[in-house]
């Protein structure tokens, strides 16, 4: 019987007497992941102008819609496009994001922030349909960035500190891919340098690139060998030329011709195995398995949740809301009684303030009031002056008009004399 145990507890192999059937399992998981459809998202990362959105056209043998972007963006903007795509009896739904106005600011400090602000809304859209009590996981539209292919600019030096910080901002939460973009403008000698330096320059700072997987023995040699191919150098071009007696994508300069998919003249051909024929299923696992499982945990034990509690037994999810519920309660609570104190004192300052506004108009009534009184007081004294004035002038006017009646009597009694003396002395008459 020992020999039929292998590796692992409690599991053993034993023989089959006949054809049971299982085998097809693969086969049933392959009809219903190609009935469901599959999703995949590409986040392209780089300055305006180096031809991401003539690249997604060469890879995906379309036209995108979009209008080129111009360089006077005050920020960072993310654009999102998705897409229905067929190919045979496969349906994939393409999700093309694109960096707008990257590396066009004059300062440069945050570009980063809103390329990190959505991949992390990403994850979270897709954690909080995780904690939902009835979740709809097989028919959520995972928008989850699977894909960063960081576009360099062709300098043929070294890397703008600008991509340093940015990709090492980012390579904890995608899978980066860099790429040399519209490498024909670097020669060939250059361009090999170039690669070495910017190799040099990622491990240097510690930044850390997707690396394709060599653990499946089906894949290991090419993918160990396009591993040292990185940073593809790509040219994208969406016109076709004839050339020899073949239609292919090519750029036509003064000096000759750019095949795009000529592995001699540039890198297009390993990115599309590696990116889309050979590791695209690995890297939407990588996506799930690392990257939005590294954000779940921390978002996690932010929350207070952990795998076991302090004395190593296993963890209670009801405990844990509990305690955390009260926690929150007795921080709502504490909150509550900071506003209420903070509430009372505004109150009583209020008070105060009302108090001595209150003080200061019955200081000011009583200045007026007495203001009033001594005005009051003039004008009554004014007034007596003026009645006695009055009182003084009738009390003359008076005295005036008896004295000038007594003169008009007096006048009146001499003229009466002197009449009855004429009339008595006629001789008065005549003198």
């Amino acid at each position: 019987m020992d020999s039929e145990y292998v590796k692992g507890e409690g599991c053993r192999t034993v023989p089959l007497s006949g054809h049971v059937g299982f085998d097809s399992l693969p086969d049933q998981l392959v009809n219903k992941s190609v009935n469901h459809g599959f999703c995949f998202n590409i986040l392209c990362v780089g300055e305006t102008g180096l031809g991401k959105s003539t690249l997604m056209d060469t890879l995906f043998n379309t036209k995108f819609e979009g209008e080129p972007a111009s360089h006077s963006q005050p920020g960072v903007k993310l654009k999102s496009n998705t897409y229905d795509l067929q190919e045979s009896n496969v349906n994939l739904k393409l999700t093309i994001v694109s960096t707008v106005g990257f590396g066009d600011q004059i300062n440069k400090e945050d570009s980063y922030k809103p390329i990190v602000e959505f991949i992390d809304a990403q994850f979270e859209a897709y954690l909080q349909e995780e904690l939902k009590i009835k979740r709809v996981l097989h028919n959520y539209h995972d928008t989850r960035i699977h894909a960063c292919l960081y576009f360099i600019a062709p300098t043929g030096h070294s890397l703008k500190s600008l991509d340093l910080v940015t990709m090492k901002k980012l390579d904890s939460k995608v899978n980066i891919i860099p790429i040399i973009a519209k490498s024909d403008a670097v020669s060939k000698s250059e361009l090999t340098k170039f690669k070495i330096k910017i190799t040099s320059e990622l491990v240097s700072n510690g930044v850390q690139i997707y690396q394709f997987p060599t653990d499946d023995e089906s894949v290991a040699e090419i993918n160990g060998t396009m591993n040292a191919h990185l940073p593809f150098a790509v040219i994208g071009s969406t016109e076709e030329m004839k050339i020899g007696n073949k239609m292919m994508k090519a750029r036509q300069y003064p000096w000759g011709t750019v095949q795009v998919e000529n592995e001699a003249h540039c890198d297009f051909v390993k990115l599309r195995e590696m990116l889309i024929r050979v590791n695209m299923e690995d890297l939407r696992e990588q996506t799930h398995a690392r990257h939005y499982e590294l954000y779940r945990r921390c978002k996690l034990e932010e929350m207070g949740f952990k795998d076991t509690d302090p004395d190593s037994k296993p963890f209670s999810l009801q405990e844990t809301y509990e305690a955390k519920r009260n926690e929150f309660l007795g921080e709502l609570q504490k909150k509550e009684e900071e506003m209420r104190q903070m509430f009372v004192q505004r109150v009583k300052e209020k008070e105060a303030e009302l108090k001595e506004a209150e003080k200061e108009l019955h200081e000011k009534f009583d200045r007026l009031k007495k203001l009033h009184q001594d005005e009051k007081k003039k004008l009554e004294d004014k007034k007596k002056s003026l009645d006695d004035e009055v009182n003084a002038f009738k009390q003359k006017k008076t005295a005036a008009e008896l004295l000038q009646s007594q003169a008009q009597q007096a006048g009146g009694s001499q003229t009466l004399k002197r009449d009855k003396e004429r009339k008595n002395n006629p001789w008065l008459c005549t003198e």
